[in-house]
């Protein structure tokens, strides 16, 4: 097998030379190239990890609920092999599983950590044959690709009830009402024992809970009879605790809930802290990632990390010693040396996660100063309707200054004049480029003190990684300004 895939790799690898060249990143066409070449390129490398692979997919969180697995991992002394770009589609875990493959057989790792597109987990299942799949939530999210809820859920339960995806350990979020359906058919499992049950993880902290469910939340009835949910308190979107009156279906507690988050306390931008309790032992934790979406990212992968055998200390120890991805608040440091300013990067792009974000900025003292960046490319999702979804309404009152940029600038300063921030509050500035700089020049004269307020920018997923290729290069603003990305 090693033999005629050999000359296949190389090709592949010069692919991801030349498009390097070419300025980009390689994250994704090399791995492309190759399964044009092999069709089972990822099924023939995955079989190379002698402890197999794990796979985790969410609307929302992937990218960190990996990241914080990673670090509780390596932390453990496994060597992994894992899409840390982000690239999460066929080509992207290809392009890893090409950079970790070796001559004659080898590759450079032992356990195979990817995080993976919502559409695309039914067919990685099917060639990866996981340990273990981690589902973290399920949310309305770029209708004109994914479309409705149920059709991913429909997806997933083919994913997990069949074939491959029968074999792997499940680990699910309790509190999401789709995901605990999916577990139901298995059981219970038990952490660490390697039987393919379910591990189900959730928060119990009721001070959390909000008034009433979003206007725009998903999952409001039952899967099995199709009554409406009881939400007996809800924490988050869709999720929290709830019971079916008519059929008697509810969320899984007591024993099912292997893993779980109690005492949370949100700190702002900054971080949060909870009481993570497991099958070994219950412990406290100090996250330095902020807001309750971090909390449910936390827990996935220490309830990850408990079907992998993983001790309590190592989990903590992984947990806190994780730092924000980029765009994930992400800090940055910006402007002239002389007079700097930080820059705060949180990541919209669905009503639920922006909501976390609003909820989360919210907490924050004093007026805001906002840049919002709206696209409306392929992978953000052309239709960006969404944004009537999301509780700008929060903001109301709370902001000094906003800036808006992207392809659709002028739909999100609408979108923010109907939130109740004052028009003359509100610049439009689509080029991002010039946004960027006039943005971190228009601060407040009380704010030119020791501790500059920060600059609370929220793109959507183009206009993250555009901001990220504008810091990288340095190029924001006319006459030598820097950023440092921390």
């Amino acid at each position: 097998m090693a033999g005629p895939l050999a000359p296949k790799l190389a090709l592949a690898r010069g692919v991801g030379a030349l498009s390097r060249l070419r300025g980009g990143g390689a994250t994704s066409a090399p791995g492309k190239a190759l399964l044009r070449m092999e069709p089972n390129a990822i099924a023939e490398l995955g079989a190379r990890l002698r402890c197999g692979s794990v796979l985790i997919s969410a609307t929302n969180g992937k990218t960190t609920t990996a990241a914080l697995a990673a670090s509780i991992l390596t932390g453990d002394g496994v060597a992994l092999v894992h899409n840390r770009a982000g690239a999460n589609m066929a080509g992207g875990i290809a392009s890893t599983l090409l950079d970790a493959a070796g001559p004659r057989g080898a590759i450079t790792g032992e356990l195979g950590l990817f995080e993976v597109d919502e559409l695309w987990l039914d067919r990685i299942v099917a060639q990866l044959h996981p340990r273990a799949i981690l589902l973290g939530n399920l949310f309305r999210d770029q209708l004109d690709r994914y479309g409705e809820l149920d059709t991913i859920a429909e997806r997933w339960v083919a994913a997990v009830r069949a074939g491959a995806g029968r074999e792997a350990r499940l680990v699910l979020n309790a509190d999401d009402p789709v995901l605990a359906d999916l577990g139901r058919e298995r059981g219970a499992g038990d952490p660490g024992t390697g039987d393919p049950g379910v591990v189900y993880f959730g928060v119990e902290d009721d001070s959390l809970a909000l008034a009433g469910m979003a206007h725009a939340a998903d999952a409001k009835h039952c899967r099995d009879c199709g009554a409406p949910y009881i939400f007996d308190a809800i924490y988050l979107g869709h999720l929290g605790r709830y019971h079916c009156a008519s059929c008697g279906r509810a969320r899984p507690s007591g024993a099912e809930l292997a893993v779980r988050a109690t005492d949370v306390r949100l700190e702002g931008v900054r971080a949060a802290r909870f009481t993570l309790h497991t099958p070994a032992g219950s412990a406290e934790v100090a996250l330095a990632l902020p807001g309750l979406y971090n909390v449910y990212n936390a827990l996935a992968a220490a309830a990850l990390a408990c079907t992998l055998d993983v001790s309590l200390e190592r989990i903590v120890a992984g947990l806190q010693s994780t730092r924000a991805a980029f765009g994930r608040a992400e800090s940055v440091t910006i402007g002239a040396p002389a007079d700097p300013r930080e820059l705060r990067i949180l990541l919209v792009k669905n009503p639920a996660g922006a909501n976390e974000v609003l909820r989360t900025l919210a907490l924050e003292p004093g007026e805001h100063d906002v840049l919002g960046v709206l696209n409306d490319n392929i992978a953000d999702g052309r239709d960006v309707s969404w944004i009537w979804d999301a509780d700008y309404e929060l903001l109301a009152g709370r902001v000094r200054r906003a800036t808006c940029a992207g392809t659709r600038a002028a739909e999100l300063a609408v979108r923010l004049k109907y939130a109740g921030i004052e028009p003359a509050r509100i610049r439009v500035e689509p080029d991002l480029a010039a946004a960027l700089p006039a943005a971190v020049a228009d601060r407040a004269v009380t704010a030119r003190a020791e501790s500059p307020a920060p600059l609370y920018a929220l793109p959507t997923y183009t206009a993250m990684l555009a901001l990220r290729e504008l810091l990288a290069d340095g190029r924001t603003a006319a006459g030598g300004t820097r950023s440092a990305l921390q």
